[in-house]
């Protein structure tokens, strides 16, 4: 498969979606700054040639591989005894996450419009809502009564 240079469409579609709300990972960078910073082309054509390269290298420099794992318990549990009353989180590098995001959104888009996807593999993807298996099941009993 050829992998075609990131668009800038392709990036500003990404941090379009993207939640403040989430913690910022090690490199201390939120959501919110990363969408300040990627309003000037220039910040956002340096973000999108690092990502090219990156692809094209086949090289992930150690900095996007950094990462801090974080437990914590579970909020109105009534004994903290057991394994289950805690829940890990990773913190990866914001900027990492970003990337990763558009590669996502990209392979996803070339599975689906190249049928790649088996039809019942719902979770997750997009235009796979819960209404749309509801259509689906719909579709499914009638097929199955005729």
């Amino acid at each position: 498969m050829i992998w075609f240079f990131f668009s800038i469409e392709e990036f500003k579609s990404a941090i379009v979606k993207s939640s403040n709300l989430f913690i910022p990972g090690l490199d201390r960078i939120s959501w919110k700054h990363l969408k300040v910073i990627v309003k000037d082309d220039k910040c956002l054509k340096i973000f999108i040639n690092i990502a090219d390269v990156c692809i094209n290298l086949e090289y992930w420099p150690s900095y996007f591989k950094l990462l801090l794992s974080i437990i914590i318990s579970k909020p109105n549990k009534a004994l903290y005894d057991s394994l289950k009353m805690f829940q890990p989180i990773v913190l990866l590098n914001t900027f990492w996450k970003f990337i990763e995001k558009v590669i996502r959104e990209r392979l996803q888009f070339q599975a689906i419009s190249n049928n790649f996807i088996y039809s019942n593999q719902l979770g997750g993807l997009k235009q796979q809502s819960t209404t749309d298996i509801g259509i689906f099941f719909n579709l499914f009993d009638l097929i199955r009564m005729d």
